[in-house]
Formats: structure tokens, C-alpha cells, sequence
């Protein structure tokens, strides 16, 4: 699980592995050139960048992390350095008018993700997507260590990041990205397996039942119909 602290407290690192990387995991779900987008908690812009480059002309960011948002800010017509309940982006963006919205491994550092979903749901135009990054609470390592061992310590990066408010499994993860009027589309692993990975073999002969427990996170797409 990348680390991510941007919409909770600043002062993390610029070299951080979060801010500085690119979501290819998430963006190779992007279906052709959103042509504008907002994303909360965009790091130092390293995602927008690649959208940029496939053609994206008109881009909004959140970030809270200042240092983070400096260098992101050249891949921004508007950048707010701000925790995102407190931005006030919707006066950069029409109602209606978004073709995509990233909120990538950020929701379940805030208080109230819901809220947040509902806030961005209507920026969007019809077949616009909304697209969220989630940790997996169900993760079969996670389960492991909490009953053999009782460990519910939180740690610096991963389930039990010490950031994280909300916990999150797919099925709340997809209620999370419908509870603004969209609808889930997608809801996959984020993880891409090599074809003899023995988590994707147990995949295959499980018939998808073991996708819930091998899973680090999950990557939901929700359409505005």
C-alpha cells in the first residue's frame, strides 16, 4: 500500500513514494483522454503529469502537503493547497462539467469520505467517472496477524497506516463511490499479477473467491448516468 497523509497533516517527505508517483495501477483503467479533471490529494503531480501528456487540458488539485503541492503546481490550471473539506474548488468547476475525479489512496484518511464523494459527484458530466483508491481491511495478512496474534499496532505505511480514519473492504468501498448518485462500474484489484503469480492462480482456480483476502487495495470506477 503507497503511504498517504496529504488531506490529514502535511510534512511528509517530497521523496516520499506516494508523492512523487505516478498511479499507472489507476490509470491504466482511464479509458481514453479525460479532457478535464480534478483530483484531491494529488502529491507532487505526478499522475496529472502523465494525463497531461495523453492530453488532458484543463486539470484542478487539492493537496495539503505544501511542498508537494509546489512541485505539482506546473500540472495545474488551479491548485489548492488546502485539506480538501476546506477547498473551494467548486468555484474553478461548473456543475456538470468534469469528464473525470481522482481521489487515489485519500478517502479513508478523512473523517468523512461520504461527504467528500457526495461533494465531487455532481461536478461530473454524464459519463463522467469518478475514480478512488482504497486499502483493503479484508487482506488475508492483515486478518492473519490481528487473530493469531492480536496485532492492531498502525504503522507508517500500509492497513493500518497510522493516518487512517476509515476501513474499508469492496463492497463499503463501492457503496462509498455510489453514495453520491453514481454508479459502480468497476471494482478491481489493484494489483496487476504476472500470468504464473501464485496469487493469481489461486485466483483462477477459486473462481474469484479468493479475491477478497489476496487483495491490498482496491481500485472502484463509478459512472454519472
Amino acid at each position: 500500500m503507497l503511504p498517504r497523509a496529504a488531506s490529514t497533516s502535511g510534512g511528509r517527505l517530497l521523496d516520499d513514494r506516494y508523492y512523487a508517483t505516478a498511479r499507472n495501477d489507476v490509470l491504466a483503467h482511464v479509458e481514453g483522454v479525460p479532457a478535464r479533471v480534478l483530483e484531491i490529494g494529488c502529491g507532487t503531480g505526478a499522475t496529472m503529469q502523465v494525463l497531461r501528456q495523453r492530453g488532458t487540458a484543463f486539470a484542478v488539485g487539492v493537496e495539503l502537503d505544501p511542498v508537494s503541492a509546489e512541485a505539482a503546481r506546473p500540472q495545474f490550471d488551479r491548485l489548492y493547497v488546502s485539506a480538501v473539506e476546506a477547498a473551494p474548488f467548486e468555484e474553478a468547476i461548473a456543475p456538470g462539467s468534469l469528464d473525470a475525479v481522482f481521489c487515489l489512496d485519500v478517502l479513508e484518511h478523512l473523517v468523512d469520505p461520504w461527504q467528500v464523494v457526495r461533494r465531487v459527484s455532481p461536478l461530473l458530466k454524464p459519463g463522467g467517472r469518478l475514480h478512488i483508491s482504497l486499502p483493503n481491511v479484508r487482506n488475508w495478512k492483515f486478518l492473519w496477524r490481528l487473530f493469531a496474534f492480536g496485532d492492531f499496532h498502525y504503522r507508517d505505511s500500509g492497513v493500518l497506516d497510522r493516518t487512517h480514519l476509515r476501513f474499508f473492504v469492496r463492497s463499503t468501498a463501492v457503496e462509498l463511490a455510489e453514495c453520491g448518485g453514481l454508479t459502480a462500474i468497476r471494482a478491481v484489484d489493484a494489483r496487476v499479477y504476472h500470468p504464473y503469480e501464485i496469487r493469481r492462480l489461486l485466483n483462477l482456480v477459486s473462481f474469484g473467491l479468493t479475491e477478497e483476502w489476496i487483495a491490498k487495495q482496491w481500485i472502484v470506477i463509478a459512472e454519472r448516468r
